[in-house]
This record gives C-alpha cells, sequence and structure tokens, in this order.
C-alpha cells in the first residue's frame, strides 16, 4: 500500500500544479480582456445597427483624454457604435452625419461633426471670457477656422482626439467599427434632452446598394 501511495504522489502533485497554473492563465486572460462600450440607445434596419453613448459628464472623458478633455471645451463626444450584420461591407458617409437640437420652439438646428483638428482649435485656440455656466445661443455653425497658433499640446491632443475618433467609415461583413463623434454643444449638455441623431448615405459596398438612413431619438439616453 505504501507502495502505491508513495507512486501516486508525483501524479496528484503534477495534477495540482496544472491545476493551479490553469486558474492564473484563465484570470489573467479575464483581467487583460478588453472593455466595451454598451451603447445606451440603439436603432436597427436592414442589418445594420447603430448605438449611441452621449458622454454628458466630465468623468467619462479621463480614460482617453488624461490632461486635456473636449468636454471642457464644451464639446460632447457621442460614443457611437455600428454593427453590420449582413454578408455586405456597408460604407457610412460620417461627415454626413448631423446632430439636429431643439433651441426654441420652433427653432431647430443641425450640427455638424467636428474632425480632430476642429476639436483642437476650439479647445485650445478659442479664447473666452464668457460665464462657462452661462446660456450661449444660438449655437455655432461652422464659418472660418482660427487663426492656427499650434503647438505641441495642440499636436498631442489633436492625436487623442484622432485615436478615440470612430477609425473608419467601412464596416465589414458581420463586424463592427466603434469610436467617438464630436459636437460643439458649447457646454449645453441638456440640449441632447431633445436631440436626434442623424445617420445617412449608407450605402453597402461593391454595389452601391443604398440603406436607410437613421434618426435616432437620443431624449431615452439615461447614462452619466
Amino acid at each position: 500500500m505504501q507502495t502505491v501511495y508513495y507512486s501516486l504522489m508525483p501524479k496528484l502533485f503534477a495534477c495540482l500544479l496544472l491545476s493551479c497554473v490553469g486558474s492564473v492563465l484563465f484570470g489573467q486572460s479575464t483581467a487583460q480582456a478588453p472593455k466595451r462600450q454598451n451603447p445606451s440607445i440603439m436603432d436597427s434596419h436592414e442589418g445594420m445597427t447603430i448605438g449611441v453613448d452621449p458622454w454628458t459628464t466630465a468623468s467619462r472623458y479621463k480614460e482617453k483624454f488624461p490632461k486635456k478633455s473636449p468636454f471642457s471645451g464644451g464639446i460632447v463626444a457621442l460614443h457611437v457604435n455600428f454593427r453590420n450584420d449582413t454578408d455586405k461591407g456597408i460604407r457610412v458617409d460620417l461627415q454626413s452625419i448631423r446632430l439636429l437640437v431643439q433651441i426654441g420652439e420652433d427653432e431647430r438646428q443641425q450640427l455638424e461633426p467636428l474632425s480632430p483638428d476642429d476639436v483642437a482649435d476650439t479647445v485650445l485656440l478659442k479664447e473666452s471670457g464668457k460665464d462657462p455656466t452661462a446660456r450661449r445661443l444660438p449655437l455655432p455653425i461652422p464659418v472660418a477656422k482660427p487663426k492656427p497658433t499650434r503647438d505641441t499640446k495642440w499636436t498631442e491632443f489633436r492625436d487623442a482626439c484622432q485615436n478615440a475618433a470612430v477609425p473608419s467609415s467601412v464596416i465589414a461583413a458581420h463586424g463592427a467599427v466603434e469610436g467617438l463623434v464630436y459636437f460643439d454643444l458649447r457646454g449645453e449638455v441638456d440640449l441632447l434632452q431633445t436631440a436626434r441623431l442623424y445617420v445617412p448615405n449608407l450605402v453597402t459596398m461593391g454595389d452601391n446598394q443604398p440603406i436607410s438612413f437613421f434618426d435616432i431619438d437620443l431624449s431615452h439616453n439615461s447614462s452619466n
């Protein structure tokens, strides 16, 4: 019996060692799994799904922008997720996206998305002595660019905005693309309560077949 017991000891030890190593490796892989954004607002048709998560508090920007944030300059970012469940790639004209905001009872504006250069110019180059808590309407309509006085800090911030933005206008078949789309709300975050995100000009790759536009109601947002 003692002989059998001693002969089993190395095998038992090896099994225990493998079990411990497996547990450690599983824990590491779980900890390193990338965090995915869960959109608070979604709309879907014709095999395309668009999820939108408005970043309406300063804390949402800290991971992507540890130094300077678009939010500090009155710019609000929408984290947008494009998911394509079809067998063909889909192209989205990102520049045609519009944020429709209600200024008054009978006044609505269509805001164009800002490029990373626009965001950096707005946050770092435009100086204003106005009270940031005061209402500053109507909202800006892009007309002229500020004179560039761009330095290393500007470049670093622009690059951070670029890295966080939607990386591609093409969503591969059964693929997804996600990132930030920036709009200058001049800090008027409450305007999102009645805003809509309009996404037109979607076509399938190869045959250029149009996909119906998206008109996403952002008033259902419940995120912070």
